[in-house]
């Protein structure tokens, strides 16, 4: 599946993952694929003003690096040492089970983490339409289901969701 993302789509998606394993967490859910997005900026949209700073306020990573440091560890430090070439695309893979399709697993040298039901849903959106998956197109299907929280993410950190949608050419259904 990861083979119609676009470079810089796929490291997002990749990124996502990787804080997903970081944070401990049990699945990969939309605000960690919203703070990849807002950290890689695979797309060149001026209606996405948030930074990853300000996404970042809004999620939880379970951030270990206090605890590691009272015990003398650099969390940094062993990351930059044991990493390398782990966030290598063509290491991972993105992929469907064949006994339950509703189950989608980013699988890479750090580990396998599946996508939560909204992050699932997000990548599907994005690939709804043929062609490369681009970076517009993983925020596209981020917007598509509001019930998700990126939208409340991005208007938190001042993101006009309206022009960023137009913007970005995201089909809106007008209702009459």
């Amino acid at each position: 599946m990861l083979e119609r993302f676009t470079g810089p789509a796929r490291r997002a998606l990749i990124r996502s993952g990787t804080l997903a394993l970081d944070a401990g967490r049990p699945a990969l859910t939309p605000d960690l694929l919203l703070l990849a997005l807002a950290e890689i900026r695979p797309f060149s949209l001026d209606g996405f003003t948030v930074t990853a700073e300000d996404v970042r306020r809004h999620v939880d990573l379970g951030d270990r690096r206090e605890l590691l440091a009272t015990l003398g560890i650099d969390l940094d430090a062993v990351h930059r040492r044991t990493r390398a070439g782990t966030s290598d695309p063509s290491r991972w893979r993105l992929t469907r089970s064949r006994l339950n399709p509703l189950r989608v697993m980013l699988y890479g040298p750090l580990g396998a983490v599946p996508l939560a039901m909204h992050a699932r849903k997000a990548v599907e959106v994005a690939m709804w339409r043929p062609g490369a998956v681009t970076g517009e197109r993983l925020l596209w299907g981020l917007l598509a289901d509001y019930s998700n929280g990126a939208g409340r993410i991005l208007r938190a950190g001042g993101v006009d969701l309206r022009a960023l949608v137009e913007e970005a050419g995201i089909p809106v259904a007008r209702t009459a």
